[in-house]
């Protein structure tokens, strides 16, 4: 028998996700999905399930889920303070979500994007291949109190598992490499954008992400000129004012701003996961180095199952027990440990 998982309560920014839908630029779509894909692969490493599963992306704040029956969760992502029946339940972990009971997902604490991933996957309709929502594409809608969704088959049994969370959702260093028009902005310019505190605009979506700066705006010399051309995910564009903005994953394909670098896309999700005023800097790799942080993100994302390990450890499973200082501490229950020796 199917379950469906209901929301009962939405926050004002809730879309079905997955890792996007590659290979339609050619038709004027770029490739969307998740804005943090490591999020994706995390929760798939909770539930040990196919990261191309759909999920519920959350952005800000979750609401109030219910499902008809027994189904396995996970949460990844910005955290949010979350409930099941009033209890609270742990970030970055799995969790059982019995039939009936009310998941409550609440504001984030740190970062912009939060996720729920079910065992089995969100059974959203399929739109050019993909479950994701598109919204400046005009695939798929935000999620509304009422919206249901049937559960997929899930072949898991285990919850109660948890990941070590990155540094990703506090802004820090962002690496780019040179964009098409980098050598149109001057080696001062350049540096001077290097060696900026940048914060992320609260008017951030899913298209672009401003990026603020006390001084001067940033210039291209002959920007006038420059011709529309193909753009993609991380191009960091300098629009009329000087401010920067940080394509993402629901940007256009093409586009006549001048570009001073591009994010490379192991890196795209610090930018948006950073909450609105977090400090933001730039630093320019080579491409071999590039290449380099790519090879160990991916190496990264492949350790993620390795890495999950259980909220509640089993004394039998701990190879190192007789290490660890399990009696410290211990009082009596009859002594008064007030009372001077006589």
């Amino acid at each position: 028998m199917s379950v469906t998982l209901t929301i009962a309560q939405a926050g004002p920014a809730l879309a079905v996700q997955d890792l996007g839908r590659p290979g339609w630029r050619a038709q004027g779509l770029t490739k969307g999905g998740a804005a943090d894909p490591m999020a994706i692969y995390e929760g798939a490493a909770l539930l040990g399930q196919s990261p191309e599963l759909a999920v519920i992306e959350m952005t800000g704040t979750g609401g109030t889920f219910v499902a008809d029956g027994d189904i396995r969760i996970a949460l990844t992502g910005a955290g949010m303070a979350a409930k099941i029946d009033g209890d609270v339940v742990v970030w970055n972990a799995s969790h059982l979500l019995p039939a009936g009971a009310k998941l409550t997902i609440g504001g984030a604490s740190s970062g912009t994007y939060g996720y729920l991933h079910v065992g089995g996957g969100i059974m959203s309709d399929l739109l050019l291949g993909a479950r994701a929502s598109h919204l400046s594409a005009g695939l798929g809608r935000p999620l509304a109190a009422g919206d249901g969704f049937v559960v997929g088959d899930d072949t898991g049994r285990e919850t109660g598992l948890t990941l070590p969370r990155d540094g990703r959702f506090d802004g820090g260093v962002v690496h780019v490499v040179a964009s098409m028009q980098t050598e149109h902005f001057t080696p001062a310019e350049r540096q001077r954008f290097t060696e900026t505190q940048f914060s992320r605009d609260p008017r951030a979506n899913r298209v672009g992400v401003r990026m603020d700066h006390q001084g001067g705006g940033f210039h291209a010399e002959g920007g006038l000129t420059i011709l529309s051309e193909v753009i993609v995910p991380g191009d960091i564009q300098i629009t009329g004012d000087g401010a920067p903005f940080v394509l993402m994953g629901e940007c256009q394909t093409t586009g006549g701003y001048p570009r001073i670098g591009t994010v490379i896309p192991s890196d795209i999700p610090r930018v948006a996961q950073a909450a609105a005023g977090a400090p933001i800097m730039f630093k320019f790799l080579s491409l071999a180095e590039a290449i380099t942080l790519e090879i160990r993100h991916r190496d990264a994302i492949h350790a993620l199952r390795g890495q999950v390990k259980p909220l509640i450890r089993d004394p039998r499973q701990i190879r190192n027990l007789l290490l660890y200082q399990l009696v410290g501490g211990t009082v009596s229950a009859w002594d008064d440990p007030f009372e001077k020796d006589k």
